[in-house]
């Protein structure tokens, strides 16, 4: 038994419930974890991104990422520490991506040293190959969505394909937002633990 007599009281009750997670597969201690930090962690991704859609996708990416890899948790740091660096980070890549694409093709962009880097992209039309590599890929995602069960299918295909804000899907379909949000954590946990078993899609 690890020693977590350092930890404040809070963090002792959530090293526990982290327990009764992994070793007991306890879905209410998971759904405590997330009541718990869901907030704060929102609001600090907002803070980041300044964008309520994309802090919601990346709050439901960081306790997706933090449950799968809550076996590497130890109490040497409180679970809150751990589990904000892991969102902050996952966070940081997001602005990452999305600075790289809004970089504009023309203009380039200058580094630290001052040099302005052009960037060249390939012709946005895909060849004949690789065009039926992505219609192969959309096929095989299109059947792993098509594996959940009716009502999870509908939130992601309005979400991800549709691209409908979380507000439009709760109006479309009379939910609650909160329904909504924890619906999708759940359909995206399921659509992960399906696509490890069809890795060739990527």
């Amino acid at each position: 038994m690890e020693l977590i007599e350092h930890l404040s009281e809070k963090g002792q009750y959530d090293y526990k419930l982290v327990q009764k997670a992994l070793h007991e597969k306890d879905q209410k201690a998971y759904a405590e974890l997330m009541q718990r930090y869901r907030e704060p962690i929102y609001f600090m991704l907002l803070k980041m991104v300044n964008d309520k859609d994309d802090a919601d996708d990346l709050t439901i990416e960081a306790f997706g990422k933090a449950f799968k890899r809550l076996a590497q948790y130890t109490p040497q740091y409180a679970f809150s520490t751990w589990l904000f660096k892991i969102a902050s980070n996952n966070c940081i890549d997001f602005i990452r991506r999305k600075r790289i694409r809004a970089v504009s093709i023309d203009q380039g962009y200058s580094n630290d040293d001052g040099e302005t880097i052009e960037i060249s992209i390939k012709d946005s039309v895909l060849d004949p190959a690789e065009a039926m590599q992505k219609e192969e890929r959309i096929r095989k995602m299109r059947e792993i969505v098509d594996k959940l069960k009716p009502r999870y299918r509908r939130l992601v295909e309005m979400r991800y394909f549709d691209e409908m804000a979380y507000e439009e899907i709760a109006e479309e379909l009379d939910l609650p937002l909160g329904t909504v949000k924890a619906q999708l954590f759940r359909a995206r946990e399921f659509l992960f633990q399906m696509m490890q078993n069809t890795k060739d899609i990527y």
